[in-house]
């Protein structure tokens, strides 16, 4: 996390006369989750896969970043993208979750959040008309919960926590005004893994405005003593980036 900062430091004192503000606002839909992978406790809990178990439907979501630009290289940006899933249905067998024991066939709820707040430096190695291409680092505080209720029970597992990220992208612009981009957080360890990767297709409305169309998806989670979670979550994606 010092690093990051001193980072960052570095970057505001490169020229301030050349900054630029940018706000990427970014929605779309939850199409749903490939897999939602659920054992608390890790040792004693029942192994669940809420997407295949349970039934979601596609929900609105919304994405917040602000970047500050210096000498066309140096990105610093922060990033709020809340998420809640809720899962409905019966489990066909009793699932311990959280040691309470939810009864099989008993119509039973799950909502899972996993709100993501998130301080990014980036270095932009490649800068022209056509390309731009850099990588940083992440640091991400993770704010989760998985929470079941059904008519008797009602139990919650809460997880805040820091995880750091390398940070990428890869934009190519063919055309004045149509592009392709791929961007997005990731790493991996023994204990778990998280990836937060976009791609899709840019159209510039201006010169100081473009929108993105694609694609993003949400994967990883953790295997520790405490818990066992893994998730593949699907978003079709929509935005508008605006410079000033």
């Amino acid at each position: 996390m010092k690093k990051i900062y001193l980072l960052a430091l570095l970057a505001l004192g490169l020229g301030k006369a050349q900054a630029q503000i940018r706000l990427d606002v970014e929605s779309g839909l939850v199409l749903g989750t490939s897999y939602n992978k659920v054992r608390i406790p890790n040792q004693g809990g029942t192994l669940v896969d809420l997407a295949q178990e349970l039934s979601v439907k596609p929900k609105v979501f919304f994405r917040l970043r602000a970047d500050y630009i210096i000498n066309n290289r140096h990105h610093i940006s922060a990033l709020y993208a809340p998420l809640t899933i809720r899962y409905n249905g019966n489990f066909a067998q009793d699932v311990r979750f959280n040691n309470v024991v939810f009864a099989a066939n008993t119509p039973t709820t799950v909502d899972y959040k996993f709100n993501s707040y998130r301080l990014t430096y980036r270095y932009d190695f490649v800068a022209n008309e056509h390309w731009r291409v850099g990588a940083g680092v992440t640091a991400k505080i993770r704010d989760a919960k998985i929470q079941f209720t059904n008519e008797s029970q009602d139990t919650y597992f809460d997880n805040f926590g820091f995880v750091p990220l390398i940070n990428f992208y890869a934009g190519w612009k063919p055309t004045e005004r149509w592009g392709l981009l791929v961007e997005g957080d990731a790493l991996g360890s023994k204990q778990g893994r998280a990836e937060d990767i976009f791609a899709g297709i840019t159209y510039a409305l201006g010169e100081q405005a473009n929108l993105k169309l694609g694609y993003r998806m949400v994967e990883g989670g953790a295997d520790v003593d405490r818990v066992y979670t893994f998730n593949w979550i699907n978003y079709a994606s929509v935005g508008i980036v605006v410079e000033f």
